[in-house]
């Protein structure tokens, strides 16, 4: 007898998820089960959450332990920092980032959020739609995470009652409107019991859609769902030094990752913000020549002229070229504990351009509990607001809804080279 015909594997391409929602949502036990259920879990990393779980009493294995890694989390029954998970399927590859619940962490929210291209939602059955929720759905909605998926959980605890869930959908839906968030869905859970994470268990008959595995499997990857301008940010120019092969003597390749977008051999490119231009004479990735390198991809680029060129640089289809600017409008959320203070001078980090700048203004603050703007005249840790800062040098910066790449920036402390707060231009 012949063995089965294996089927191929089919790849979607890496997606990066987050969960966030109120405390105890469940958000930690929702990876716990979705890693658990898929079968990604290593033996001895499942033996020693038994372990765990026994010496907590409980009778089930504590899911949630999966993630919750820190100390302090364990002890409490809460996430306090961002805790990632890697796992994959046969259809694509995850980096899941479980941010915390808690109001104070509002930064490691943000900070787990700017990579996503799918943000979890948790919302507890019991409790409806609450402040937390509003809040990370709008900071989601901020950093510009195009897809939500808000998943009741605990439906077991309210005897799986679809007009619960048909409740809290309206419910959001109304806030979802006011916000303008566009790409939502909803689908009931129970995280603790399993029901519609991977399997779909028996007790949500009602409910006709894809498990939440299934949306993820299905789910867009980053850089999929529109055509983007080519980024380059120059990151180290390689001049290699070997007097016993002459061929390397004139060697110029600058080396950085693709940001977005595309770029082949032959096409014009201007380095910005000299504005010089050239062709793409040769593409490499480890010496290994390529007719084309797209987003996501770490190559080096030969040009056909000799340009100086240096780490910081830009360098982007002719066609498409950006004006640099030496003062931006953007959105920051305040990382440090120290206060934002209006007469120092910091750095500001855009792709891999460093220039010192300082605040020239604060339009308001954002209340996240509320979403009220508010007057300000300096910032603590957590706080979010729209500022104007200037430049001391140029930089080539894109509205962070065009390219999160090169609309993103952070803030570093000069004296500390602490990264104090992180913002988003445009």
């Amino acid at each position: 007898m012949s063995a089965p015909e294996q089927l191929p594997e089919i790849d979607n391409g890496l997606l990066r998820f987050l969960t966030c929602g109120s405390v105890d949502d469940g958000k930690s036990t929702l990876i716990g089960r979705l890693l658990f259920d898929s079968k990604t879990i290593l033996a001895d990393t499942l033996n020693a959450i038994e372990k765990t779980s026994a010496k907590r009493g409980m009778s089930a294995v504590d899911l949630s332990l999966l993630t919750d890694g820190l100390q302090a989390e364990r002890e409490q029954g809460i996430t306090i920092d961002v805790a990632y998970r890697y796992f994959s399927t046969g259809r694509r590859k995850y980096i899941i980032a479980d941010a915390p619940g808690h109001e104070q962490y509002t930064r490691n929210m943000v900070t787990a959020a700017s990579t996503a291209n799918l943000a979890i939602i948790l919302v507890d059955a019991r409790k409806g739609v609450l402040t937390q929720t509003r809040r990370h759905s709008y900071l989601a909605s901020l950093v510009g995470i195009p897809h939500l998926l808000v998943a009741v959980n605990k439906m077991d605890l309210v005897d799986y009652d679809q007009a619960v869930f048909e409740r809290i959908k309206a419910d959001y839906l109304a806030f979802a409107d006011k916000l303008g968030i566009e790409d939502v869905r909803f689908i009931p859970i129970s995280a603790l019991a399993g029901d519609m994470i991977v399997d779909r268990g028996e007790r949500l008959g009602w409910y006709d859609g894809p498990t939440l595995l299934d949306i993820l499997e299905n789910a867009p990857a980053a850089h999929t769902e529109q055509a983007e301008d080519f980024r380059f940010p120059v990151q180290f120019v390689c001049r290699p030094q070997d007097s016993a092969n002459p061929e390397l003597h004139d060697y110029r390749g600058f080396m950085g990752r693709v940001e977005s977008g595309e770029i082949a051999v032959g096409d014009a490119v201007t380095v910005l913000p000299s504005g010089a231009t050239s062709k793409v004479r040769r593409i490499e990735i480890g010496g290994v020549p390529l007719e084309r390198a797209i987003h996501e991809q770490s190559v080096a680029l030969l040009l056909e002229d000799e340009i100086d060129i240096s780490r910081g640089d830009l360098i982007v289809k002719s066609a498409e070229a950006p004006e640099p600017v030496k003062q931006i409008d953007a959105t920051i959320c305040w990382l440090a504990e120290a206060p934002l203070s209006p007469a120092r001078t910091y750095l500001v980090r855009h792709t891999t351009r460093e220039v010192k700048a300082k605040l020239a203004r604060i339009d308001y603050r954002l209340d996240v509990n509320t979403l009220e703007r508010e007057a300000a005249t300096g910032l603590a840790m957590n706080d979010i607001a729209r500022v104007t800062l200037k430049l001391a040098q140029p930089i080539v910066a894109d509205r962070y809804a065009d390219n999160r790449a090169t609309g993103a920036f952070i803030i570093i402390d000069e004296s500390t080279n602490n990264t104090v707060g992180a913002g988003m231009i445009g």
